[in-house]
């Protein structure tokens, strides 16, 4: 019987840190628009409300002042009943309609409460300009009586047009405090503009907040792209060094492990192959500090230790340490002073000369290099010339890019000793030289040499 591999899916696979970052700031940026969103609709909700509240208590208090003086013209005769003779002759109650509605005696005495049909209609205008129901009046009435208050309530006409219906209590003549009331004056208005204006303010007040939440997702967006882009960039970074330190150390181990296969088997002479296993191992070493050296330069970990130093005397004693056997090296340097990283200027200068003397001459010619330090006004450069084949066309636009040096070597001399120069303010440039090889300039800036009496 076989088994089957059962392969991890799509989904169970983990995440590689490029794309955890990735998924962080789409979360960041959900978060940030859930937020904003939760506050704009609350925002909203309130100014809707708040709306609602405004127009319905502005209504109310007109209304009122338009029953109050209606009320100020009800009379009652001798046997205490009422009379809406005056009421009728100063104003009439058709526009808007006024509803006069009285309570029975019998149920004032002996009700808590007045049902809406126990009402009695004493007056109701024969053609109002606002239909309402007998049902929906009545209604407004005994909420009116019953609580002893001004009454307001919401309602349609006979047609579904939308109203407003106040009801005010009025009290007999001379009646005494705890007195219930004698009856309400209901009045209606349309509230149908009105009604479309909130509906217009709420719908305007949606969209702003939906334009908002997504003006807010997009700024959401882009702070948190700006918030994760160092993150992409150190691990952007990191992939770049790790490339380079496997595509730069690939090449060396697999030439000692052929040496120490050939050791094993005898067939070549043991120093031979001690001295080319030390000559590899020095290599890679030197590889590994520039890896080291460029990675530090590009996460900024590399501080600057600026100290005022003569750059002449820094050349020339990198000159005395560079591998300069059967090659023909002259300098011409003239005192100079600037400030900058000794360490860090140190080794982008001997990147420089050590690739005129790998690089800068034929095949088993040697290398005829000129370097010169010289002042040129705020500014001092060396300049490093050779006699060799000169630059590639295909390569001299991106030669201080990693992997573009024109051969096989990976190109960290140069690219370590462009960042050297710019991250002290410099450059460093490149272009043909006066005998047809390359000729690079690296360029620091000046500093004046403090005087002997100071």
């Amino acid at each position: 019987m076989t088994g089957s591999v059962r392969l991890p899916s799509r989904r169970s696979r983990p995440l590689t840190p490029t794309a955890r970052v990735r998924r962080l700031r789409r979360r960041i940026t959900l978060l940030f628009a859930l937020t904003s969103a939760v506050g704009l609709v609350a925002m909203a909700a309130w100014a809707v409300r708040a709306d609602d509240v405004r127009w319905r208590d502005q209504m109310d208090r007109t209304m009122s002042a338009d029953t109050n003086w209606a009320l100020g013209l009800l009379e009652t005769d001798e046997d205490g009943r009422l009379d809406a003779g005056v009421l009728l002759d100063t104003a009439g109650t058709a526009c808007p309609p006024l509803h006069l509605l009285s309570v029975p005696p019998d149920a004032a005495r002996d009700a808590r409460r007045i049902a809406p049909a126990a009402l009695v209609v004493e007056h109701a205008p024969r053609e109002p300009c606002l239909t309402v129901g007998g049902a929906v009046v009545r209604r407004a009435a005994a909420a009116a009586v019953n609580a002893d208050e001004e009454r307001s309530l919401d309602g349609r006409t006979t047609t579904g047009e939308p109203v407003r219906l106040l009801a005010l209590p009025f009290y007999p003549p001379e009646a005494e405090e705890d007195a219930r009331p004698q009856g309400a004056l209901v009045t209606v208005a349309d509230t149908a503009a009105q009604q479309a204006g909130h509906r217009r303010l709420a719908w305007r007040v949606t969209g702003g907040c939906a334009l908002l939440v997504c003006l807010s997702a997009l700024v959401g967006h882009l702070l948190s792209g700006r918030a994760v882009r160092p993150a992409l960039e150190a691990l952007d970074r990191q992939e770049s060094f790790l490339a380079d330190a496997a595509h730069d150390l690939r090449t060396p181990a697999a030439s000692l492990r052929t040496l120490a296969e050939t050791a094993l088997r005898g067939d070549t002479d043991s120093t031979d192959v001690h001295r080319r296993t030390l000559r590899l191992a020095e290599g890679m070493g030197s590889l590994v500090d520039g890896l080291l050296t460029r990675a530090r330069l590009m996460s900024g970990t590399a501080v600057l230790a600026v100290e005022p130093l003569r750059l002449d005397q820094l050349v020339e004693a990198v000159l005395e340490d560079a591998p300069t056997d059967g090659h023909r090296v002259t300098v011409e340097a003239r005192e100079a002073v600037v400030v900058a990283d000794p360490d860090l200027v140190r080794r982008a200068v001997a990147n420089l000369v050590g690739n005129a003397l790998v690089h800068g001459h034929a095949p088993g010619a040697p290398a005829e290099v000129d370097v010169t330090v010289a002042a040129d006004g705020p500014s001092t450069t060396v300049t490093v010339e050779d006699a060799g084949p000169g630059l590639p066309p295909e390569v001299a636009g991106a030669l201080f890019d990693r992997f573009r040096s024109g051969s096989r070597s990976t190109g960290l001399g140069l690219s370590i000793a462009s960042w050297v120069a710019h991250a002290h303010g410099g450059s460093l440039t490149t272009g043909p030289g006066r005998r047809g090889g390359a000729r690079f300039v690296l360029r620091l800036p000046s500093s004046e040499r403090p005087s002997a009496e100071g």
